[in-house]
């Protein structure tokens, strides 16, 4: 059997031109990350994504370890030092600057405009093998999944695109070459149940350790999710879209038991502005707003409640 001549007109099946097209994109941007102990021994290693060309990268909180230098290696084989710029446990990303310039950098995407079902495509260095890319579809959106410091992490991505040790902190990629999500980890001894953090949340974070190399937030004592309303309330409410926030758990003598809030009411404005999911709420809880009465609007089927409630600072 003679084999396919293979000639520069060759197309690519539409799926495969989408996977090359993103590897191609954000690839070159995907580095190798090895936290380094005070001696200059390796203490962990995983991925990061590149995003300024002043060489800023976004990784897990887990892979930086705590340490204070890395050593990054990009796909071209160049070294470089890093140092923590600022680290989020509470949502496993740490944000880290190397020392370089000029650099191939990935451009962020929105995670709250995909849908299940979308190609998605994780790009990272399992194992050690440098800028491994593997494919797949976004299987659920809106999980939530806890990090290392007890902390539940909300609105995160569940995809079957596999991953392994050494993926952690690499980007999740959709069709058009844009990093929708951190890839965080994977569920155990499951297969194709692996976990990203929505870069829209991601991009807030990283903005934050930046400017004040800490995350500040204020608090008001629920675990929630992200829920689509049925249209025709969504119509009658005159919302924008389908989407609000559901509270899942209340802590005890948190901001939320004292307003009066109860487990399965679904907020639909904080502060007068409109909530689509849980990455509004957490990006409107900033530390400014600790200590003042802020308004609420709340479904409790069937009735909208007007309440109001008083976030406390983060410790």
């Amino acid at each position: 059997m003679s084999a396919i001549p293979h000639t520069d007109e060759f197309e690519l099946d539409p799926y495969s031109a989408r996977v090359t097209h993103a590897y191609d994109t954000v690839g070159p941007a995907v580095a190798r990350v090895v936290a380094l102990r005070k001696d200059g021994r390796p203490a962990g290693q995983g991925s990061g994504v590149v995003f300024t060309p002043d060489g800023y990268l976004l990784t897990n909180s887990h892979v930086a370890g705590g340490a204070s230098r890395f050593q990054i290696t990009l796909p071209d084989g160049k070294k470089a030092p890093a140092t923590m710029i600022g680290d989020d446990p509470e949502t496993d990303l740490a944000v880290l600057q190397m020392s370089a310039n000029g650099l191939d950098y990935a451009h962020f995407g929105a995670s709250q405009t995909l849908r299940v079902g979308q190609l998605v495509v994780a790009i990272g260095n399992p194992l050690g093998y440098q800028t491994t890319v593997t494919a797949g579809i976004v299987s659920a959106l809106g999980r939530s999944l806890r990090a290392r410091s007890g902390r539940l992490i909300e609105s995160v991505i569940q995809t079957d695109a596999p991953l392994n040790p050494g993926n952690s902190g690499g980007p999740l990629v959709d069709g058009r070459g844009l990093v929708v999500g951190i890839n965080t980890a994977m569920a155990g001894a499951a297969q194709g149940i692996c976990f990203a953090i929505g870069i829209d949340r991601a991009q807030d974070v990283a903005t934050q350790l930046m400017r004040d190399g800490r995350v500040r937030r204020a608090r008001i004592g629920i675990a929630a999710e992200t829920i689509m309303l049925d249209r025709r309330l969504a119509r009658r409410l005159d919302r924008p879209n389908v989407y609000a926030v559901m509270i899942s758990d209340i802590a005890k003598s948190g901001a939320a038991e004292k307003a009066g809030l109860a487990r399965g009411d679904v907020l639909l404005k904080f502060d007068g502005e409109v909530l689509t999911g849980v990455d509004d709420l957490h990006r409107l809880l900033t530390f400014e707003r600790a200590g003042k009465e802020i308004s609420l609007s709340v479904l409790r089927t069937p009735d909208i409640l007007a309440m109001s409630i008083t976030p406390t600072p983060d410790a």
